[in-house]
């Protein structure tokens, strides 16, 4: 850090001014309840603003208070999360709403050390909702803020280092507003969005590019420094669909691990095979169901569904069958009508598309 007293707070009044004329009017900006801070900043991750909208609006509806929340049946959190992905944000999101009713007493933590203890809660979310609606100077460090400040300063360090966010962390503690410190953080997200954005950025006509080192040397796009990610594993299963005149066969997930509780096909990871064949896939499935289904490939459909580490890549068997009794092993059969009513992941969605004309 080598600004000047003076250029710190000349930095400061531009990026509020543009903020106060050109900030994105977003429905959880209307006001600084942390709640509504919290459910937008979980949504937020890992998705985009634009899909974020009918969701946050239409789950503060159904969950108005952390209290409604956190009294929430698992089941209907879990459908009302149901085309956001990454479910555990959901699970997380109820359990920190029930410690803030049952362990809190319904009094909301307020600085970032004391947020970062409630489930799901990392250092970005804690320093939003502490900045946000509690006022507190605390760096929100996301994407956007390792772009802005990597670029406005030509940091070298590699932000995908755990380390590397002390490095920012420092940083932005002198930089940023301590009369509006949400706001500041808010404004460095729409910096970072609009102008300073990860590709085709349009630097120069920035509201900081006064300030910004990369900019002066030609260098915007190099930075900020970051490794590439590794490929996401391909994991190959069989999706099996059942059929009876009772409906589809979906069994519910584990209760813990990927997908946890949401309704699917039945699937056979096939490297859990001895030999990945058809007999050796109807043999399987005959014991995970207690009951021989006769399972034949349909055709060579494959669906593929990317998660952040894996690739799941998910051919189709089929087999009609009479209706037999599901329940030993937490299964129930569904007329496809009835899908919309329970909680179903985006990749059992994609099978359902395929396999059901």
């Amino acid at each position: 850090m080598d600004w000047s007293a003076d250029k710190i707070e000349a930095f400061r009044k531009t990026l509020l001014a543009w903020y106060d004329q050109e900030g994105r009017a977003l429905p959880w900006r209307v006001d600084h309840d942390p709640y509504h801070v919290m459910v937008s900043e979980i949504m937020l991750q890992q998705t985009q603003v634009e899909t974020v909208k009918p969701y946050y609006a239409r789950f503060l509806k159904q969950f108005p208070t952390a209290a409604a929340l956190a009294d929430a049946p698992e089941a209907l959190v879990l459908k009302a999360w149901e085309g956001l992905g990454y479910y555990s944000r959901a699970r997380n999101l109820q359990r920190a709403a029930q410690q803030i009713t049952q362990e809190h007493g319904g009094v909301w933590p307020q600085t970032a050390d004391e947020l970062v203890k409630l489930a799901g809660i990392g250092p970005y979310t804690a320093g939003a909702i502490a900045s946000i609606a509690f006022n507190q100077p605390e760096p929100a460090i996301d994407g956007n803020a390792f772009r802005v400040f990597a670029r406005l300063f030509c940091i070298e360090d590699d932000i995908t280092l755990p380390k590397t966010r002390r490095v920012f962390d420092t940083l932005i503690r002198q930089l940023i507003d301590p009369d509006r410190p949400g706001d500041f953080n808010q404004a460095i997200m729409d910096l970072g969005s609009t102008y300073m954005r990860a590709k085709d950025p349009d630097a120069a006509h920035s509201p900081v590019a006064a300030f910004d080192a990369s900019l002066a040397a030609n260098r915007v796009l190099d930075f900020p420094v970051k490794t590439k990610k590794k490929p996401p594993v391909v994991v190959p299963y069989y999706a099996l669909v059942i059929y009876s005149d009772q409906g589809y066969l979906l069994v519910k997930r584990p209760k813990t691990g990927m997908l946890a509780n949401m309704w699917m096909f039945p699937l056979i990871k096939r490297t859990d095979l001895t030999a990945d064949t058809l007999d050796d896939a109807r043999a399987t499935a005959a014991k995970m169901i207690g009951h021989a289904v006769y399972l034949t490939a349909a055709g060579t459909q494959v669906v593929k569904h990317t998660f952040t580490h894996q690739q799941w890549q998910l051919t189709l068997l089929t087999a009609e069958a009479s209706a037999f009794d599901v329940t030993d092993f937490g299964g129930r059969w569904v007329q496809a009508a009835n899908f919309d009513e329970l909680a179903l992941p985006t990749v059992q969605k994609k099978l359902i598309r395929v396999a059901i004309k």
